[in-house]
């Protein structure tokens, strides 16, 4: 494992994705609160991204704004070499749903629809209308995912009738479900206890191995320590960056003590 200052936001082979000088400023607050400050972050293809840093430290504002679910104030953001910035409400609205994939803490599934068809809903509003064939191939991909993630078997329960983790593995499904460029994780095992983690964990890991890039906002060490890099966020912008290579589990928990070392001596 390296450590490396100076330009640590830097990953090396063609970007997925990409920010420049991205600054958000709420104007709410008075004087006004400035979260972000310049950040410039390329995401190489492929690439598992984790984001950490202290409460407050512009983590989720990252996230949100490089994802288009919030605007930055400056800067831009590209994904794909297409400029995500310039885009206006709709257009940024058809590229999380056809390009991006989400995972939250909470799942923020429909009670009134069955797992599979919350996983599906998303994937069925991408295709375009009277497109049979692409309907029916959403269907089927839908169906795959939840047998490749293992939970084809409460496909007709409600949301309330499955565990933590299955739902969460829920959400990996529908966020794969349109094929992402980009998948994003913002806590994703914040609210699961230790085993249920690792299961989702385990889920992200797969989903990387098979070629995915993946940006994860995470607390928790142990789920850090399985990204290729960790990047630490301070005051609105990145101080530290750590290359950790690839996972695996033989060597999970030295990872893991080697990144809690390093992040303890960065004061978290």
């Amino acid at each position: 494992m390296t450590g490396t200052t100076g330009t640590p936001e830097t990953h090396k082979g063609h970007p997925a994705l990409e920010c420049r000088g991205l600054t958000k400023t709420y104007h709410s607050t008075e004087p006004p609160t400035k979260v972000l400050n310049g950040i410039d972050l390329s995401v190489g293809k492929g690439e598992f991204l984790a984001v950490m840093g202290a409460s407050g430290s512009g983590k989720s504002t990252l996230l949100y704004s490089i994802s288009g679910m919030d605007r930055p104030t400056d800067g831009s953001v590209r994904l794909e070499g297409r400029d995500l910035t310039s885009l206006d409400d709709a257009e940024m609205s058809r590229v999380r749903l056809t390009r991006m994939g989400f995972v939250f803490q909470q799942a923020y599934f429909l009670e009134n629809l069955n797992i599979r068809d919350n996983i599906l809903l998303p994937a069925l509003k991408a295709v375009p209308r009277g497109d049979r064939a692409g309907r029916d191939a959403a269907v089927a991909r839908v169906d795959a995912l939840m047998e490749r993630f293992g939970i084809a078997h409460v496909r007709r329960h409600g949301i309330t009738e499955v565990s933590g983790g299955q739902l969460q593995r829920a959400s990996i499904c529908r966020a794969l479900a349109c094929g992402p460029s980009v998948l994003f994780a913002d806590e994703p095992t914040g609210a699961l206890n230790s085993a249920m983690s690792t299961e989702v964990m385990d889920a992200l890991t797969d989903v990387h191995r098979e070629g995915a890039t993946l940006v994860m906002v995470t607390h928790a060490p142990a789920c850090a320590a399985r990204a290729d890099r960790v990047i630490y966020l301070r005051d609105g912008a990145v101080v530290e960056s750590r290359h950790l290579g690839p996972w695996s589990a033989e060597t999970a928990q030295r990872r893991e003590d080697d990144l809690l070392t390093w992040l303890r001596g960065l004061g978290f």
